[in-house]
C-alpha cells in the first residue's frame, strides 16, 4: 500500500493505460514538456515520447476534433481541456460529433475519447477558472460523464473510461488534487465500473447524494450530524450520466428523505434531474420534499470572502441534514 493523492492517482492511471495499450495517447495544452499546469501529466513525455504525448495549440475545438478523428481510426485519445471553463469552444465537436457518432452510424462507428477536464472552485481561481459545467454534458445523450470524489475512484474511473468504447467526459476536481489521499495497493489493478454509484456511508434517516468536492463535505457533515443522533446515508455518484437510479432508489426507499449537494449553480443542475426522477418515480415513498444545496445562479466570485459564501459549506449541509431528519 502507498499513500496516493488524487492527482497522483490520475497520473498513475495514465501511465498504466499507456503502458497497457499502445493506442492510448494524450494531448492538450502544456501537457508534455511542462507536465501540465497542475503536473498531472508529469513524466509521460519522458516515458512515452512526443508522438504519444502531444502539446497542442490553444484551441479547444481543435483538441476535441483531432481526438475524435483519431478515435475513428482505432486510437484511444485522452485529450485534456486545461480548465472546464474553457471547454465551450469544443462544445460543437463534443455535442454534435463525438457524442452522436455511434448513433448516426447505426452502431458501425465508435468514438472512444476520454476528455479530461479539471473543474470546480475553492482554489481562488475566480470566474474563469472555477466553473462547474457538468450540466451541459449530462444533458448530452451519447456521452458518459464521471466525476470522481476519491483518489481510488480518480484512478479507477479514468482507467475504465479509457477502456470504454463510449466517449467519456472525465471531470477531475482541482481542489481535490492534493487535498485528498488514501492508501492504494501498488500491485492491484483498480477499475471502477462506469455508471455505478457507491454508498459511502450507511444511514437510516436521510439520503445525501453528491460528487466531487461536495462529496467530501457531505461525508464530514454526516459525521457532524451523527453527533446529534442523526444517521445520514451518503451516496457518491461517481458517474453522473448515466444516473444510477437503482442505488438512489434503494437508499431513498430506506430513509424516505433525500438531499442533493452540488457545487454548480442552482437552476437546471444535476440535482434538479435527481429531484425530478424521485418526484416522478418515488413520490409516495418520500416523507419530505427533496432538498437541494447548491451554488448560486451567478458567475463564480473571485474575492475569497465571496468564494467561501458561494460554495456550500459543511455547516450548511449539516443543518439541512438535521432539518430533514426532524420533518
Amino acid at each position: 500500500m502507498a499513500i496516493t493523492t488524487y492527482l497522483e492517482a490520475i497520473n498513475q492511471a495514465l501511465h498504466e493505460e499507456m503502458e497497457r495499450d499502445p493506442n492510448v495517447f494524450v494531448m492538450g495544452q502544456d501537457i508534455g514538456i511542462y507536465g501540465g499546469v497542475f503536473k498531472v501529466t508529469k513524466g509521460l513525455l519522458e516515458k512515452f515520447g512526443d508522438l504519444r504525448v502531444i502539446d497542442t495549440p490553444i484551441s479547444e475545438s481543435m483538441i476535441a476534433g483531432a481526438a475524435a478523428g483519431a478515435a475513428t481510426q482505432g486510437m484511444r485519445p485522452v485529450p485534456e481541456i486545461q480548465f472546464s471553463d474553457f471547454i465551450h469552444p469544443a462544445f460543437d465537436q463534443i455535442h454534435n460529433q463525438i457524442s452522436t457518432l455511434y448513433w448516426r452510424s447505426a452502431g458501425h462507428w465508435r468514438c472512444p475519447v476520454t476528455i479530461r477536464c479539471p473543474w470546480g472552485g475553492e482554489v481562488g481561481g475566480g470566474p474563469f477558472h472555477s466553473q462547474s459545467v457538468e450540466s451541459f454534458f449530462v444533458h448530452t445523450p451519447g456521452l458518459v460523464v464521471v466525476a470522481p470524489s476519491t483518489a481510488r475512484d480518480a484512478k479507477g474511473l479514468l482507467k475504465s473510461a479509457i477502456r470504454s468504447d463510449d466517449p467519456v467526459i472525465y471531470f477531475e476536481h482541482k481542489k481535490l488534487y492534493r487535498s485528498v489521499r488514501e492508501d492504494l495497493p501498488e500491485n492491484e489493478e483498480i477499475l471502477t465500473p462506469l455508471g455505478k454509484a457507491r454508498v459511502a456511508r450507511q444511514g437510516r434517516h436521510v439520503t445525501v447524494i453528491s460528487y466531487g468536492l461536495m462529496f467530501q463535505k457531505a461525508m464530514r457533515a454526516a459525521e457532524d450530524a451523527a453527533q446529534h443522533g442523526i444517521e445520514a446515508e451518503v451516496i457518491d455518484m461517481r458517474t453522473l450520466l448515466p444516473i444510477d437510479r437503482e442505488t438512489i432508489f434503494a437508499s431513498v426507499r430506506k430513509t424516505g428523505k433525500c438531499m442533493i449537494v452540488q457545487e454548480a449553480p442552482r437552476t437546471l443542475g444535476f440535482g434538479d434531474a435527481v429531484a425530478a426522477i424521485l418526484a416522478e418515480e418515488l413520490f409516495w415513498e418520500l416523507d419530505a420534499p427533496v432538498r437541494r444545496i447548491t451554488g448560486y445562479d451567478t458567475p463564480y466570485p473571485f474575492a475569497p470572502t465571496m468564494e467561501s459564501f458561494y460554495s456550500p459549506s459543511v455547516d450548511t449541509i449539516t443543518a439541512v441534514i438535521q432539518d430533514l431528519a426532524e420533518m
